[in-house]
């Protein structure tokens, strides 16, 4: 999988992609910090075995993992929060090099791709690594040449694989940068790191997959404009609807693809979801749609995996890929905007043009029910049209639309409180 435009990706044969899909970042572990959901975060069956599949079921093709101390932990020699793994003095733990094997098989066997999120792995002493703080990990030549060596190995190992959808070097690199804020680490260095090991690694890497790494909120002068960084990232929360624009703008500054890789209703695990589930729910599917109408190829990464499994929020990602599939067949890949106008300013709305084939999302935010009229621009002919249901994802056929002076119109769209649907139009 290769860059393409900021709308998808293209395959090695020309075929486009387009990710759809979660964050499924770990495993359950043994002991987790939730204060409300300890028993569901540490229930067993949150295992590759059960969530791979189930992702594929639900319509999903991407999903993001990590590798951490309690996670595939390659670098540990101990110290693992997480049953799955042995302890071992061997300089890469053979434990999470075959759990690495099986989630590589497994995800290429269901048409999934994975966002591989390497970190920094170990650099502690006690891990059989060149120790160094933090700071000095971005800086010292020792400490580079380590994580070369750590990039080498990986990509001997699963390079091969077309399932690895990209390399990830870092999980939110701003909060390690200010880990330490009285003393945060300059930024400079940390590009500077970037561009050396995003350099090294597509120089090592023989099929050239996919480089980025993600923020949470604060830019690091620099980063978003590394070469060897394929496509740019941040992290989103409690402000769903800043999803389209920020892809919208950093897209444009920076003239490369833009991801939201984490995204949700709420990031504080101390809190209790339960207590404004429905926010959580309609978070998550919005988030989709947002993503789907806007110039990504990776449509945004919802966080929380166990809970909307738990609540079965996440089989919606089929309602959403139905759609999606539509339009990638439609254009081939290709995206382009067209002019829609609404008579009722309330109502959200968002339009792409997929070959022959006009899609217009709208939703309601309020809490009575609107209309509102839909005036499309499109060449003077005869339309047929449809509307789909985003909750219950069937599909109505209307009335034919005709253009008449390159003007079209749907008249009296009805939509209640917190729902929304995509109308599709094409020429007959």
């Amino acid at each position: 999988m290769h860059a393409g435009s900021n709308w998808a990706f293209r395959f090695d044969n020309g075929d486009p992609f387009r990710g759809i899909g979660e964050n499924i970042c770990w495993e359950s572990r043994d002991d987790d910090d939730s204060k409300f959901f300890k028993a569901l975060h540490e229930n067993p069956k949150y295992n590759y075995e059960y969530m791979l599949p189930a992702l594929s079921r639900h319509g999903g093709n991407y999903f993001r993992t990590w590798i951490c101390s309690w996670n595939l932990p390659l670098d540990w020699k101990s110290g693992i929060n997480n049953k799955r793994y042995t302890n071992s003095s061997a300089y890469f733990n053979p434990s999470a090099i075959a759990k690495m094997d099986r989630l590589v098989n497994l995800s290429d066997s269901l048409g999934l791709y994975i966002m591989l999120t390497l970190g920094p792995g170990s650099y502690n002493a006690k891990n059989g690594r060149y120790q160094v703080s933090t700071a000095e990990f971005f800086k010292d030549p020792k400490a580079k040449k380590q994580y070369y060596n750590r990039l080498r190995f990986i990509v001997a190992r699963w390079g091969y694989s077309a399932a690895i959808g990209a390399w990830e070097f870092f999980n939110e690199i701003d909060n390690v940068q200010f880990r330490d804020k009285n003393n945060p680490i300059p930024a400079e260095d940390i590009v500077q790191w970037h561009k050396e090991m995003a350099e090294y690694l597509k120089k090592i890497d023989p099929f050239n997959h996919l480089v980025t790494t993600s923020i949470s909120h604060r830019d690091l002068k620099g980063l978003n404009s590394i070469s060897d960084i394929d496509f740019n990232q941040k992290h989103i929360y409690k402000n769903n609807r800043a999803l389209p624009t920020t892809i919208v703008n950093y897209t444009h500054e920076f003239s490369k693809p833009y991801v939201i890789g984490e995204y949700g209703y709420e990031y504080d695990w101390s809190k209790n979801f339960d207590l404004f589930a429905q926010e959580m729910d309609s978070d998550f599917k919005r988030g989709l749609w947002y993503g789907l109408f806007s110039p990504t190829p990776i449509l945004p990464l919802s966080w929380w995996w166990e809970y909307f499994d738990n609540r079965g929020t996440d089989t919606y990602i089929r309602k959403v890929r139905t759609i999606q599939d539509r339009m990638m067949m439609a254009g081939k890949g290709n995206f382009d905007t067209f002019s829609v106008s609404l008579s009722n300013l309330d109502m959200e709305l968002y339009s792409v043009k997929c070959g022959n084939e006009y899609y217009i999302y709208l939703y309601n935010p309020k809490k009575e029910k609107l209309t509102t009229e839909i005036t499309l621009l499109l060449e003077s002919a005869v339309y047929s049209a449809e509307r789909y249901d985003c909750e219950s994802g069937i599909s109505s056929v209307l009335n034919d639309i005709a253009s008449i002076a390159d003007k079209g119109q749907i008249a009296t769209v009805m939509l209640n409180p917190g729902t929304d649907a995509v109308y599709i139009l094409k020429k007959k």
